[in-house]
């Protein structure tokens, strides 16, 4: 068996439903078959539960926003319940391991938001806990206040951490019961933009994804203390592309040897070779992605392949992976998915 299940969420302003379905034929290298998963305002990113029962997505309604919770029952999503109490729409939302936890980042409130989960039934049960952030950065026109764009376990679950585009900050909580308690507080440079964060599967290094200075950051995690150092920046466009671009995606294979940054305007994708022990990074190449404002990506289970979601050409395509080099060529493959703003994978075929 060579299919793979894909979801993607999208925007529902034009064409978009809330979330989309395709499959990825990875011995014929071909995407197939997009269609509309489920119905949801402005689901704009989703994540799937370790077990691969539960499929939680980002929702507009209520107050202001929330999440839905779906089973996934051969290979399609069954609505369980949503929680709107939420006073902004969330951006973007992770889980822990054993599925009783999800975290939320809501950009236009500038909060980092955590709901309780039954991890039997996979309903959600409520929201426990909202932790406000409050600062600015020197752009005026994206870092007027907080704009949280992350919230995410570290890989040993001790600490989460919240990314604010706004403040220029990474913020450390720890979850103490039902209640997050600030720990540690990481200023980046001035007007970096910090989006999103990834960490290498075995060092205690993290990745950060700066949308306002296409940079990828290097850090050093405390694992500890959950606070952090940055070793090195890394440019992610060309040094004379001028035009607008903003980070987007960040992503790193499970070998932890490459990692993946996404840029819209210059719409490509950069790959970096860690070396050092994940401390430094080599840049190997910069592609195009072959659409227009490329605001996600994501590694296939085989990670033979690399998909990429464009919101503005609305076209998820297919990119062929070397194991050994990290390089992409085309797959020559696409589906069409209006305003693609996540993509992710069930593991199983």
């Amino acid at each position: 068996m060579t299919i793979y299940t894909g979801f993607v969420g999208t925007y529902t302003k034009q064409d978009g439903k809330g979330i989309h379905t395709f499959e990825l034929d990875t011995e014929k290298a071909e995407l197939l078959h997009a269609a509309v998963a489920a119905e949801v305002n402005n689901s704009t990113y989703i994540t799937i539960s370790e077990n691969e029962q539960f499929l939680y997505a980002v929702e507009k309604g209520g107050k202001g926003g929330g999440l839905a919770a779906f089973s996934i029952q051969n290979g399609k999503l069954h609505k369980l319940n949503d929680v709107l109490d939420s006073e902004g729409v969330p951006c973007h939302v992770s889980l822990n391991k054993n599925g009783t936890r999800a975290f939320t980042a809501q950009y236009h409130t500038g909060t980092a938001e955590m709901y309780s989960i039954n991890a039997e039934t996979g309903e959600l049960i409520d929201l426990l806990d909202v932790a406000t952030h409050e600062g600015t950065g020197p752009n005026p026109d994206r870092q007027e206040k907080a704009h949280t764009h992350f919230f995410g376990t570290t890989k040993d679950e001790r600490f989460v951490v919240a990314v604010d585009l706004g403040t220029d900050e990474i913020i450390t909580y720890e979850v103490a019961g039902e209640d997050l308690l600030k720990k540690a507080v990481f200023k980046t440079e001035p007007g970096a933009g910090p989006r999103h964060i990834v960490f290498h599967p075995t060092e205690c290094v993290a990745y950060v994804m700066t949308e306002l200075s296409n940079e990828v950051l290097v850090l050093e995690l405390n694992e500890q203390d959950g606070t952090f150092e940055q070793l090195y920046a890394h440019k992610t466009i060309p040094a004379d592309f001028t035009a607008n671009s903003q980070g987007s995606a960040i992503r790193i294979s499970s070998d932890g040897r490459f990692v993946y940054a996404g840029n819209r305007g210059h719409n490509s994708i950069a790959v970096f070779e860690t070396t050092e022990n994940g401390r430094r990074l080599q840049l190997v190449e910069i592609v195009s992605t072959k659409g227009d404002w490329p605001r996600d990506f994501d590694l296939d289970p085989t990670e033979m392949f690399l998909i990429v979601a464009h919101e503005k050409t609305h076209n998820v395509v297919l990119f062929k992976r070397e194991a050994k080099t990290g390089r992409l060529t085309p797959a020559h493959s696409e589906v069409t998915v209006p305003e693609g703003v996540c993509v992710t994978f069930l593991k199983g075929n």
